[in-house]
């Protein structure tokens, strides 16, 4: 195809452009041959007409398609141009923020003036081992591919870093050396890269100053070795230095400074120990104030002198060689300061006294008169005669300056070799990899012999690398074996000639150098003869005659030459230098000592390799001045020199290059200056790279991927079997012209434009596919919308007329309802007003009646009450008259009658005072008398009768006479009411009229009031509304604020909740981490005790014959008994067999011991029972000082009084042990005895007491420790329940008992601790607020005191006596005691009788319960003392039995005849016996030689813990501490072993973890203690440890289970690490889904074969895989489910990372490729049970990133949803995703630096962790949950297969 047929409409070209070198734009029409004009449409929106060049007919630059742009390797672009390249950095660059791109084999840096995240160690593991087209460009790519070439093909190694100052070389070649660090280890103590980088502190001082371009521009160039060894690890490293620029010493530009360190030392001036160098500031010195900016924004001096100072003492180099420096350095600022005067033209002088000269010689140590001369004069010498001649001011400041730069010079190659020396090693350097960190080409307004020698540099090394990248292309196309032809490619040869040939530039320049009168004119004048009109790229300027132009690879050149020759030279006095040798400064004639001759690396080896200890010294330009005949070459000569010195190097080397591109001169982060930027590219030999790689076949794919890509140009029957086959067939009908592709091996090779056509065509096609689908569609949908319109009309139709027939029939309905409703309402209306009219005739009718009817009844009425009264007042005149009649008769009948009285009482007076009057009186008075006294009871009877009447009728009477009085009282007051009214009437009248009056004014003052009334009502009215809405107001606020106040009381509590949660959390993270730290120190420990291993087994191999008489122990043994156990013991069972060979020598020994044991046991109970009476009396009297404390502390008293209950528990476990033994000594004296060996003196004896001693010290340590640790677990379990607010304490306390059951009780007991001790300074604290409490306890702390030292004395006493004794010493103790302490409460409660009484009663019952405990104690001593006297005896009359009765012969000959004691017979089942000497058979049968794929398969789970353990329980019930020891211990070891040995093999590693772990949970199961024996049946129980605690053990075993998993978690990682990237990202598991990009395919080599590729299935089965052998195995569940865990954390981070660092990895379908991937993961784990192990958790960063990967991402509704998604993704990885999405197809979009601007400032508050990748290599802390076994020991049967032969059940 022609490629101006690409010329179509919307084809998008560049064409150039002043301001943004290239510009966009799209063609208007289509191109035919012979336009001259292109109609163009600019991106800005204007048309442009562009014309073509006449004479070549160029077309412009053809854009790659957008889906092409922002590849990693600018030779896969399809168009390979400037503008292509540029524009493909710049997308790079600025949207992606990816500073990285390859070119080839050339990787472009661009500095981004920012410090990214992307230099971690997390990024040095993940690239390495990595092929370096496999991930996103990067130096570390580089630097892995580096390191492997050198390692594959023995090679040494070049990364060449070039590009302009400011650009990022040094921190790119510092990149490069941290990563070889890092991947390779260095192989000596002190590190080499810190020394190399320590180096750089130094090297910018004295080599970097400002410039114009930078700030830190670094003036010479440097090449570093850093050598390996044969295991590739660094071992020392050397630097070698180009080009100084010595010219800045002693002069500057503006704006720039002269080298850091000058300024560094003005800045510390003031510090004490340079005062002797008499500095000021930087503006007072004529070499540092020329550039006129002595400061530089950002950077303070004095602190990069502190950095300086430091850096050299770390690369030794000393305080006083450290102050020499600093002298000469002084000496050279004052040096510069030194004045002249002229006398005359050709003579000068130097003022007397000179200051600066003065300062100068002395901190040189040279004679001032001496020096003072020799900068004034020269000497010239003859070949007859010398004479010294005087020289002008000019040549005086000349010599003076090139003095300066001589000696800076000299420092300067004296520092470069002592860092040579600190780098330097003395291990053999097997290869080295190089690291050149060189300028770039340079071209500035005025170039003068700096830029000449830089620009020669940069042709030279440009030609190595084009003949480098023609090598590799020539490579390429003979490996995929198609036909080539010769690329031609720029050859810069010729301008190499013209500058180093015979009578080149620098041989003229040199040989002008020596006439005695030759300047820069006469030495230009010979160039222009020379060269002139000759050489095509040498040119003489139009306008200057002291200037010539070089035509470089670059660009041309123009250089200035004023100053070559002097330069060149670098003249210095010899008579300045003599005196500068003869100084007394002993530093200072150091530096121009002689140096070595330089040697080509190349000659040291043929193989191409250079030793490090044969590295020439540095070939640094600019060091005239080192001997005589050193002084006659020129700086050209040493700079050519040591530049094919370099170059030959570089050739025996291979090269990788990186090129620095400084974006913009004004360093702002993140932009892009093109214009900078195309001059580096066309500097830097990038645009070289793809012109050599356009003019071949740039664009490659491989077979598969070409037919992925374009299956749909091919039709069905095109689609052969054959991958290779069917794209050649479809290739020949797509592409005509058979030179635009060939078909190699593996790859199709296309030229430059071609993909671009397949891409147009692919586009076309799928456009025409597009259309189709879409006239279709549309068609579908029309004809859909136009049926669905139709049902639409015919439905609205119907409803419409079903309207309108409704409306009529309505209307119809309406009209004869209107009529009805008429005819209703006339005559309702006729009716309505006739009840009106009626109802008002009523209404009048009724009213006028009811006035008249009102009228004549109030007339009546008037008439009746007139009537009324008159009745009234006559009865009342009536009465009244009556009355006073009655009144008036009366009182004359009184008068009368009283009047007769006083008549008749004369009489009778006179009448008595007669005697015969009485006489006559007395006759018959008898019977008057009776006649009286019957007369007289008559009238009693009478006068009762009356009395009662009388009564009556006073009764009546009063009522009546009440009733009258008040009719009276009633009448007078109507009289009077009636006389008042008669008065009133008149009155009255007379007030009508005033009323009347009155009533007018208040008729009108009612109005008025009425008025205000209502107004006033209204107003109340209103305020009584506002007062009520003010008070709902208030309501509502009243319960806002209740609301306010519960929603606040709720937030609290549930921030105190989330508190509380978050505490638990955090306090779970770090038992976590503690965890995590304290498996990572096992793993170390584990790590280095591999190590020692090896290096046990290397001097093992080195040292072929042993010692004699040395038997060697392994060495995991060796360090397992450092670890765990007593090497004395160790020994000791180790010499056993050795010294007790036969059974019956063995027996006896172990019957005394068990004997003399029990008779110390007995003493120390004793002693135990009297410490324990003493503990329990001490604990009494504080619970009873602290009753009133109880409540504030009750987990503390629970606490004791648990290890009180628990020391009893203990003491009767003990008095258990010793029936046992009692036992076993009834069972060994049954057996033979041997006297002799069981005599007090025996060796043996004592043997056997001194492990008796020791064995019995440890126990009671043992002991002690255990009853510490239950009763700290029982108080923080106590602790813990009463938080009912934390929601998660059940889960502490299941994670407190894992802690128990794991044996990891020394950790939890650190925790405890610290849990207790907060508790009792809260206690404490509150204690301090009881002031008078605080009181009580200091006298009772004081009391405590003396008690205790009473007790002491007491306890010292009563040890002395014998222990009967001691028994009755202590109750009459105990009884002062509490007398004492009786008195005390008596005294204290004498005010409280009631509290008083409860403590007696509280103390009698303790007292009561100790004498209980003392009586079961005394009786249990004296029950075990009169056993052990029976059993002493029963010894001592059988030994001298059998000693009197037995002849020596019969001791020899005869058996001895057992004593037979009778004893209850007891089962012993669930126990393995077996022999010492046995044992390691036992452990190689069982554990060294046992292969899980063999016999262990069909074994019952666990069997060979189960075996181990049942041998233990033997070793326990015979109670013999060393066998369990030697047992457990050998286990241990063997183990080990066998995990070293076969350490890479899961089964194997999976068979012991799961073992280890079942003999732990033996261990705990029947170890009898209650925490662990709730699941247990009775028979279990019986079989619990009876004689020793080994939790000491179990913490050994839980660490060796730690161990263990995490070596089978490396293992599984070793396994799945090659598969999680190809089969989670690379492989296509949904066919069709995963569009493949047009890369290009230009990979580099991979240093590594390759190997199958693996798909999802693949680790799906090696997951089932896994999970099979681990429940085969019978792993705990739990344990399975955190190796699944770990498992599935490995895959997820692993495919994250790679994620993260692969740019053609993140586009939409992959995020569906990894959403489906995970999803089989998921369902993994559903079919497996497996959903609650917390695996899929560990996937969530990688489901997040793969859904970031598919939603949208435009508006900021998409940002709210991703920052509210992504919350498993750090910051830094949502951002990286997002640069790094790529649209695989072309109705993707890129996303837009707004939108992740956008993002950035959402999450700019989030506060996560700023490391890009995912630690792979992180281990979940494992825990063992104690999982009990139901199996019963006595079923387990032996298979025979295991050859355990040699041990039977007992």
């Amino acid at each position: 195809m022609a490629a101006s047929e690409l010329y179509t409409k919307f084809a998008r070209v560049w064409i150039p452009d002043p301001e943004e070198v290239w510009k966009s734009a799209e063609l208007v029409k289509d191109y035919k041959p012979g336009d001259k004009v292109l109609l163009l449409h600019l991106e800005e929106g204007k048309d442009l007409e562009y014309r073509l060049d006449p004479k070549t007919k160029e077309l412009p630059h053809l854009r790659n398609p957008d889906i092409l742009v922002g590849e990693n390797d600018l030779t896969a672009l399809s168009y390979l141009h400037e503008p292509a390249v540029l524009h493909n950095l710049r997308v790079r660059f600025i949207d992606s923020k990816l500073i990285y791109t390859y070119c080839g084999i050339v990787l472009v840096a661009i500095n981004p003036y920012e410090q990214l995240p992307i230099y971690g160690e997390d990024i040095i593991n993940a690239y390495s081992g990595q092929n370096m087209g496999d991930m996103d460009p990067h130096i570390f790519a580089v630097a892995e591919e580096a390191y492997k070439q050198m390692a594959r093909d023995e090679r040494n190694q070049s990364i060449i870093v070039s590009g302009e100052s400011g650009a990022g070389k040094t921190v790119s070649a510092k990149y490069a050396m941290r990563y070889f660090a890092t991947v390779s280890g260095s192989a000596s103590e002190a590190n080499v890269e810190e020394k190399v980088l320590a180096s750089n502190p130094i090297m910018e001082s004295i080599g970097n100053a400002k410039t114009t371009r930078n700030d830190n521009s670094s003036r010479f160039g440097k090449y570093i070795e850093i050598g390996f060894d044969k295991r590739y690890r660094i071992i020392g490293a050397n630097m070698r230095t180009y080009l100084l620029e010595k010219s800045r010493v002693v002069f500057q530009a503006e704006e720039e400074r002269n080298y850091h360190i000058f300024y560094q030392l003005c800045a510390s001036a003031k510090l004490p120990e340079f005062k002797m160098l008499r500095l000021g500031d930087a503006n007072y010195f004529h070499y540092t104030k020329q550039g006129g900016s002595p400061v530089i924004e950002g950077v303070d001096d004095a602190k990069e002198m502190a950095h300086t100072r430091q850096a050299c003492t770390l690369l030794g180099i000393s305080e006083s060689y450290q102050m020499g420096i600093f002298r000469i350095l002084a000496g050279i600022l004052h040096l510069g300061n030194v004045g002249f005067t002229s006398r005359d033209s050709d003579s000068c002088t130097i003022p007397p006294k000179h200051e600066p000269l003065s300062i100068f010689c002395d901190l040189m140590g040279v004679d001032s008169e001496e020096m003072c001369h020799w900068l004034c004069h020269r000497k010239l010498a003859t070949a007859t005669e010398t004479y010294i001649k005087p020289i002008s001011k000019l040549q005086a400041t000349n010599a003076r300056d090139a003095l300066a730069k001589h000696i800076y010079a000299k420092l300067f190659n004296w520092i470069v070799d002592h860092v040579n020396q600190a780098l330097h090693s003395a291990v053999k350097q097997h290869s080295f990899i190089g690291v050149l960190d060189i300028y770039g080409f340079e071209t500035f307004e005025i170039n003068s012999f700096e830029q000449f020698c830089i620009n020669y540099a940069n042709e030279k090394l440009q030609q190595q690398f084009n003949m480098h990248v023609f090598k590799l292309e020539q490579e390429e196309y003979m490996k995929e074996q198609i036909p080539w032809t010769l690329i031609d490619f720029y050859d810069n040869q010729p301008c190499i000639n013209l500058i180093e040939s015979k009578l080149g530039i620098l041989d003229l320049l040199d040989e002008e150098c020596k006439m005695p009168k030759g300047t820069d004119d006469t030495w230009a004048q010979k160039l222009y003869n020379t060269h002139l009109n000759k050489c095509a790229l040498f040119e003489k300027p139009r306008l200057s005659n002291k200037a010539f132009i070089i035509q470089h690879f670059a660009d041309k050149v123009e250089y200035q030459c004023e100053g070559f020759l002097e330069k060149n030279k670098d003249t210095v006095f010899e008579e300045q230098i003599r005196v500068l040798k003869s100084s007394k400064f002993k530093m200072l004639p150091e530096l121009f000592q002689d140096e070595e001759k330089t040697i080509s690396p190349t000659s040291a080896s043929s193989s191409g390799r250079t030793p490090l200890m044969r590295t020439p010294a540095k070939p640094t330009k600019g060091r005239p001045g080192q001997a005589a005949k050193e002084h006659k070459k020129t700086v050209g000569h040493q700079f050519r020199n040591s530049l094919h010195l370099l170059m030959e190097t570089l050739n025996a080397t291979t090269p990788h290059y990186v090129r620095c591109i400084k974006p913009n001169d004004f360093k702002l982060p993140f932009t892009f200056d093109e214009k900078r930027a195309v001059q580096q590219l066309r500097a830097c030999g990038v645009l070289e790279t793809i012109r050599i790689s356009a003019a071949g076949f740039p664009s490659r794919w491989t077979y598969q991927e070409f037919f992925s890509r374009y299956r749909v140009l091919m039709k069905q029957k095109d689609v052969l079997s054959d991958r290779k086959q069917t794209c050649k067939n479809v290739l020949e009908k797509l592409i005509v012209d058979k030179d635009k592709y060939q078909f190699g091996k593996t790859k199709i090779f296309f030229r430059a434009g071609q993909v671009a056509y397949l891409e147009k065509l692919r586009a076309d096609k799928l456009r025409a596919a597009c259309i189709r689908i879409q006239k279709t569609i549309r068609g579908w949908l029309l004809r859909k919308k136009y049926l669905r319109m139709r049902k639409a009309a015919i439905t609205v139709q119907r409803y419409v007329r079903g309207y309108q027939a409704r409306c009529y029939a309505k209307f119809l309905r309406r009209t004869k309802a209107a009529t009805i409703i008429q005819k209703y309402w006339r005559m309702y209306m006729v009716r309505r007003r006739y009840k009106i009219r009626r109802a008002a005739t009523v209404v009048l009718q009724s009213y006028l009646r009811g006035y008249m009817a009102r009228n004549r009844y109030r007339k009546i009425l008037r008439e009746h009450k007139a009537v009324i009264i008159q009745r009234w007042v006559r009865g009342w005149l009536a009465r009244t008259h009556y009355r006073r009649s009655m009144r008036a008769i009366i009182y004359l009948q009184c008068c009368f009658r009283r009047m007769m009285a006083k008549r008749e009482l004369k009489k009778l007076k006179i009448e008595a005072r007669s005697v015969e009057r009485y006489k006559k009186l007395h006759i018959g008075m008898e019977n008057k008398i009776m006649q009286l006294q019957r007369k007289v009871d008559e009238q009693n009877k009478d006068y009762k009768c009356l009395m009662e009447k009388l009564t009556n009728l006073e009764g009546i009477y009063n009522s009546e006479t009440e009733k009258l009085r008040s009719d009276v009282e009633r009448l007078q007051l109507s009289e009077e009411e009636a006389k008042i009214a008669t008065g009133r009437v008149l009155s009255l009248q007379e007030e009508i009229a005033k009323l009347r009056k009155d009533l007018e004014q208040t008729q009108s003052e009612k109005k008025f009031i009425e008025e205000r009334a209502d107004k006033y009502k209204q107003e109340t009215e209103q305020l009584v509304s506002n007062l009520k809405e003010e008070n709902t107001l208030l309501k509502q606020e009243k319960e806002t604020l209740n609301h306010l106040i519960v929603e606040q009381a709720k937030e609290m509590t549930e921030t105190m909740e989330k508190k509380l949660i978050e505490e638990t959390k955090q306090l779970e993270l770090d038992l976590n981490d503690e965890r995590l730290r304290y498996q990572n120190l096992l793993n170390e420990f584990s790590r280095l005790e591999e190590r020692y291993d090896d290096l046990k087994e290397e001097m093992t191999l080195m040292v072929n014959v042993p010692k004699p008489g040395h038997k060697r122990t392994d060495s995991t043994h060796s360090s397992n008994e450092s670890e765990y156990t007593f090497s004395s013991e160790i020994a000791e069972t180790e010499d056993i067999p050795s010294r007790t060979e036969e059974p019956s020598e063995k027996k006896i020994p172990l019957d005394m011991s068990l004997f003399l044991k029990l008779q110390k046991r007995v003493t120390e109970l004793e002693q135990e029972k009297q410490v324990m009476q003493d503990e329990l009396d001490r604990k009494e009297e504080q619970v009873l000082r602290s009753k009133a404390k109880e409540e504030e502390r009750p987990q503390i008293r629970g606490a004791e009084l648990e290890y009180e209950s628990l020391k009893r528990q203990e003491l009767e476990s003990e008095n258990k042990k010793l029936k046992n033994e009692l036992n076993e000594l009834r069972k060994a004296l049954s057996e033979k005895s041997a006297p002799e060996v069981t005599a007090p003196g025996a060796p043996a004896y004592r043997v056997l007491m001194e492990q008796l001693t020791s064995v019995s010290e440890e126990l009671d340590v043992r002991k002690e420790e255990v009853l510490i640790l239950r009763s700290q677990l029982v108080s923080q379990k106590e602790a813990i329940q009463p938080k009912n607010t934390m929601t998660d304490s059940t889960i502490l306390l299941e994670d407190v008992q894992k802690m128990k059951d794991k044996g990891e009780i020394a950790q939890a007991y650190i925790g405890l601790k610290e849990t207790n001790r907060l508790l009792e300074s809260q206690l404490q604290s509150q204690k301090r607020s009881h002031e008078n409490e605080a009181e009580a306890l200091r006298g009772e702390i004081q009391s405590l005191k003396e008690e205790n030292n009473r007790q002491q004395q007491l306890l010292a006493q009563n040890l002395q006596l014998p222990p009967e004794a001691r028994i009755e010493a202590s109750l009459q103790h105990e009884i002062t005691r509490l007398t004492n302490e009786n008195l005390y409460f008596e005294e204290l409660y004498a005010d409280d009788p009631k509290k008083y009484q409860s403590y007696r009663i509280s103390l009698y019952k303790r007292m009561i319960d100790l004498m209980e405990q003392l009586e079961k104690q005394d009786k249990t001593v004296r029950k075990l003392k009169k056993q052990l006297k029976v059993f002493a005896k029963k010894i001592g009359e059988l030994e001298v039995g059998q000693m009197d009765n037995i002849s020596p012969g019969q001791i020899i000959d005869e058996p001895i005849r057992p004593v037979n004691i009778p004893r209850k017979e007891k089962d012993f089942q669930g126990m393995l016996e077996y022999k010492k000497e046995d044992e390691q058979k036992l452990v190689k049968n069982l554990i060294l030689e046992l292969k899980p794929r063999g016999v262990a398969v069909n074994l019952i789970p666990g069997l060979p813990a189960y075996i181990l353990f049942m041998c233990v329980r033997h070793a326990d019930y015979l109670n013999d501490d060393q066998k369990v020891r030697s047992l457990l211990t050998s286990t241990i070891n063997s183990i080990k072993k066998v995990l070293k040995k076969r350490g890479d093999d899961f089964e194997t590693v999976s068979f012991w973890l799961s073992n280890t772990c079942r003999f732990l949970h033996c261990l705990k199961q029947y170890s009898g203690e209650e925490g662990f024996m709730k699941h247990n049946t009775s028979r279990q129980n019986e079989h619990c440890l009876t004689n020793f605690d080994l939790a000491e053990y179990r913490q050994v075993l839980s660490d060796l289970a730690i161990q263990i998993y995490q070596q089978l978690v490396r293992v599984l990682e070793n396994i799945l690490q090659p598969m999680i990237v190809s089969g989670m990202l690379e492989h296509e598991t949904i066919q069709g889904v995963s569009g493949v990009k047009p890369t290009g395919l230009r990979k580099r080599t991979s240093s590594i074969a390759d190997e199958g590729t693996y798909t999802l299935d693949s680790i799906l089965r090696q997951l089932n895989s896994f999970h099979s052998v681990m429940c085969q195995h019978g792993m705990d569940p739990e344990l399975i489910k955190q190796v699944v865990k770990q498992m599935f954390y490995i895959v997820g981070a692993v495919t994250l990372n790679n994620l993260l660092l692969r740019k053609d990895m993140c586009s939409w379908s992959k995020g569906m490729q990894i959403r489906y991937n995970v999803s089989q993961l998921e369902e993994w784990l559903r079919d497996k049970n497996l959903m609650n192990s917390g695996a899929k958790e560990t996937l969530e960063p990688l489901i997040q990133a793969a859904q970031l990967l598919q939603v949208k991402k435009k508006t900021d509704e998409d940002a709210e949803a991703i920052c509210s998604m992504c919350n498993a993704l750090t910051t830094a990885q949502i951002v990286k995703v997002l640069n790094l999405y790529t649209p695989v197809n072309e109705f993707e979009e890129r996303v837009s630096v707004s939108f992740i601007r956008t993002i950035q400032m959402r999450l700019r508050d989030r506060k996560d962790s700023p490391q890009l990748l995912m630690d792979a290599k992180h281990i979940f802390p494992v825990t063992f949950p104690f999982n009990p076994s139901s199996l019963a020991l006595e079923t387990i049967q032996i298979p025979a297969s295991l050859g355990l032969g040699f041990i039977s059940r007992v």
